[in-house]
């Protein structure tokens, strides 16, 4: 099993597909890395020769941020907007859409679950 950045890419799958298990390289970065070291997109990994394995690498590390750093940087920018007080990093305090969308439905991936509201109960009832 390859090893790239740091991430076992798997070895059943297209060297185009697989580049894609790394955090921070989608479909197209994959093909632009395969462009600049020479390799086919379209044979598998496991039939990668350990030089152009080297050279993907190579390519990677040198153009682009992958896992751990590019973690650490988007981690960083968005501290930077916490601590400045802007809008964005306001809404990022307080757990609430960044980018524009609705509040009032949805957002319950940001949000969490709902939280029960109690009611008074009526004179009825007791």
């Amino acid at each position: 099993m390859p090893r790239i950045s740091g991430i076992d890419i798997p070895i059943d799958k297209q060297v185009r597909v697989s580049l894609t298990y790394i955090f921070g390289i989608g479909e197209a970065l994959s093909l632009e890395i395969l462009k600049k070291a020479g390799v086919n997109g379209e044979v598998r990994t496991k039939e990668l020769s350990d030089e152009e394995v080297a050279r993907i690498s190579a390519v990677i590390e040198a153009g682009y941020p992958t896992e751990g750093h590019l973690k650490r940087t988007i981690t960083q920018n968005i501290n930077r907007l916490k601590e400045i007080g802007c809008y964005r990093g306001l809404r990022h305090r307080k757990s609430l859409p960044v980018r524009g969308q609705r509040t009032k439905t949805n957002a319950r991936t940001r949000k969490g679950p709902r939280k029960v509201v109690a009611t008074k109960k009526s004179i009825k009832a007791m």
